[in-house]
């Protein structure tokens, strides 16, 4: 397990999920590949999505010799685990949105989920919802758009709040304590998700499990601890289209030397 960690999402949403694995394996080789060619997942058809995931991801699992996969995507987690895990032999770690802690975390017992229409819709989703939360009300909010803003903001260009605020509209006035993020993309907006609701509301994402999970398959956290060496992992972004200066000065902010095209053909 000495190769790289591969974190995989449709655009800039793993982001927020990579900080919380270097946070733990800071020595850690990690390549993030993102699929923007494609982006959103939200709104792409299931097998599309599936079809489209699995053969990238295996072709460069295989051209880095990744040590484990991180699917850092909600969209993509819910539809290709289980054909990734037929296909590799190494890891493959997946995103939940956190119903769970956030039915165990409300006081008024009254939570929204925030994710991609497809999130939202899916019968893996009302299953958590059954399992986890049967004694809550679960307001349900999808939204691409959401996704396409995160975008922008990495890309350094400005947030209108006026175009957040009718997604988050059914939070406002109601008892709702607590809003799972459920889309990778989202913790990279929450200063303005906060600043568009109207009351206090906790906010709640995967980031931190995933990390812990990660850490634990690769049988790091205590190594770490003991060893305190001092080299930095290297970080290299792929991406399946030609990205911006904004974007490629964001990504150099969160320490990616090297970027490079990733062809989606064989």
């Amino acid at each position: 397990m000495s190769g790289p960690i591969l974190i995989f999402d449709s655009g800039i949403g793993g982001l927020s999920v990579l900080e919380h694995i270097q946070t733990k394996m800071p020595a850690k080789d990690i390549f993030y590949l993102f699929d923007n060619a494609r982006l959103p997942y939200g709104d792409l058809a299931e097998q599309a999505l599936i079809e489209g995931c699995v053969a990238l991801i295996i072709k460069q699992v295989a051209c880095i010799n990744a040590s484990i996969v991180v699917v850092a995507c909600n969209t993509a987690s819910t539809l290709v685990l289980p054909h990734l895990r037929r296909r590799l032999t190494i890891p493959v770690v997946g995103v939940v949105p956190a119903i769970k802690p956030a039915a165990q975390l409300t006081k008024t017992k009254h939570f929204a989920l925030l994710a991609t229409p497809g999130t939202v819709e899916r019968a893996y989703t009302k299953e958590l919802i059954r399992e986890f939360a049967g004694g809550c009300e679960v307001t349900l909010i999808g939204s691409s758009e959401l996704v396409l803003i995160a975008e922008e903001k990495a890309k350094r260009n400005p947030i209108n709040l006026d175009t957040i605020k009718p997604i988050l509209a059914a939070i406002n006035g109601t008892n709702i304590d607590t809003l799972v993020l459920g889309c990778t993309h989202f913790p990279l907006l929450r200063q303005e998700i906060t600043e568009c609701i109207s009351h206090p509301v906790t906010l709640l994402d995967s980031g931190e499990a995933i990390a812990i999970r990660v850490a634990s398959l690769l049988e790091t956290i205590n190594r770490s601890a003991k060893g305190k060496t001092n080299k930095v992992g290297r970080l290299t972004a792929g991406f399946t289209k030609k990205i911006d200066k904004g974007l490629a000065l964001t990504l150099a902010d969160y320490g990616f030397k090297q970027l490079e095209c990733i062809s989606v053909g064989s």
